[in-house]
């Protein structure tokens, strides 16, 4: 038996989040979700551009944290959900850290603003960074309209466009490039 792709319940702009909640498909909640699929999705093309297996495995790992990210962030906050779920740990923070550290071990300084461009991977990953930030927005915002967001998605995602500017740069070193520095006009 194969899984039907179409329910036809969200036909009149309305959808249910993981404990069953209606929402308008523009709800905030929804935004912020849909905004870390979005990042999702665009670091699968960073991968695809960078064929370097240690990238790709750095950023699988981050894939995977971003649908527990993003699994959290759909289900409804006020009701008891009877499916397990995965959680985001400290410890996934500290995995970015140490990541932005190993890369920052080979990197140049960085003695000026750099313009995004100069392989496609890092260009892609200049996007991811974008979105990244787009989606840490949105989950700030959540809170403002006083939806709940947990810290730790909000320092996740801090933490995340810090690696994914440093990735960025990395792109660039190990595939020989050069980063184009910003020169402004005086």
């Amino acid at each position: 038996m194969s899984f039907k792709i179409y329910t036809k319940t969200g036909d009149k702009g309305q959808t249910s989040l993981i404990g069953g909640t209606r929402v308008s498909k523009n709800h905030i909640r929804i935004e912020s979700y849909g905004t870390v699929d979005e990042l999702n999705s665009y670091l699968g093309l960073v991968n695809d551009l960078c064929g370097d297996p240690k990238i790709n495995d750095w950023l699988r790992e981050i894939q995977d944290r971003l649908f527990t990210l993003g699994a959290e962030l759909a289900t409804t906050p006020v009701k008891e959900v009877k499916m397990k779920l995965p959680d985001l740990h400290q410890s996934d923070i500290e995995w970015l850290e140490q990541g932005i550290d190993e890369m920052n071990e080979v990197l140049p300084e960085m003695r000026s603003f750099i313009l995004p461009g100069g392989h496609q991977g890092a260009s892609a990953c200049h996007v991811a960074r974008c979105i990244c930030r787009r989606s840490e927005r949105l989950c700030v915002d959540m809170r403002l309209q006083e939806e709940e967001v947990s810290d730790l998605i909000l320092q996740y995602l801090n933490r995340l466009s810090d690696f994914l500017f440093v990735l960025a740069r990395y792109i660039i070193h190990t595939n020989g490039k050069a980063e184009i520095p910003w020169r402004a006009r005086i």
